[in-house]
């Protein structure tokens, strides 16, 4: 390896180790990267697309977990949690850990969803239902949320679960028990008030993931462009 290699290569894993970002935004007011971290030095451009539409779409989820919580006091109450903001915290931490509901272990997806805006369901149908938004969005990534370049994800997989979500969103909508109640009181329209930050965060992972869905078959045709191109438009590298 050359001089000058040795030297590009230090630089990076100086930036990487020094958690240098740019652009950085964790406030919602502007774009927001991630810190540099080694492992994305494995990751193309596209991988990188990929992984922070994961981590906005895993976001939106528990946003909308505390939304829901807030709207619907009664499911947090089900469970030992001692206040909703424990009862947040430990529905996030099961996203992360990938650790569904106790009472819904061996289930899985679209299959905890199902349960979950079943009118007999005892159990807390918010913890439930985000977590089958999370599970279907992650297994249709393979079961991965950062994404590398030996990764391969199935376009139709990720179309699929776009339109899981548009489901999951307008059965949360319309889904009543016997009384004729919600299941899960969400958006809100009124004389007085109208809320309609659920139907929002459903818009946004929705829109994510078609978006990545799109450009995986557009990343795959310009591979095959680009090596063409590299045919066509060749060019010499200076030595001097």
């Amino acid at each position: 390896m050359n001089q000058r290699r040795i030297y590009c290569l230090l630089f990076i894993m100086s930036l990487t180790t020094s958690g240098c970002v740019v652009n950085s935004n964790h406030h919602g007011d502007g774009p927001s990267n991630e810190d540099m971290t080694l492992d994305q030095i494995v990751q193309t451009d596209f991988n990188r697309t990929v992984t922070i539409a994961m981590r906005d779409n895993l976001e939106s989820l528990k946003v909308l977990t505390e939304k829901l919580y807030r709207r619907n006091p009664n499911q947090w109450r089900k469970t030992t949690a001692k206040n909703i903001d424990q009862a947040i915290r430990r529905s996030n931490a099961a996203i992360d850990s990938r650790t569904p509901p106790a009472a819904l272990k061996g289930l899985s997806d679209i299959q905890i969803l199902s349960v979950s805006l079943d009118p007999s369901y005892p159990g807390d149908r918010v913890a439930a239902f985000v977590y089958g938004l999370a599970d279907t969005i992650i297994r249709a990534h393979n079961g991965k949320t950062r994404f590398y370049a030996t990764d391969a994800i199935d376009a139709q997989h990720v179309y699929n679960a776009a339109r899981n979500v548009e489901i999951a969103a307008w059965l949360l909508a319309t889904r009543t028990d016997k009384h004729n109640q919600p299941l899960l009181l969400a958006n809100e329209m009124g004389p007085d008030d109208t809320n309609l930050s659920f139907e929002r965060e459903f818009g946004q992972i929705i829109g994510r993931l078609d978006l990545i869905a799109n450009l995986m078959d557009e990343n795959l045709r310009r591979v095959g462009i680009n090596y063409v191109q590299g045919l066509l438009f060749f060019n010499f590298l200076p030595v001097r």
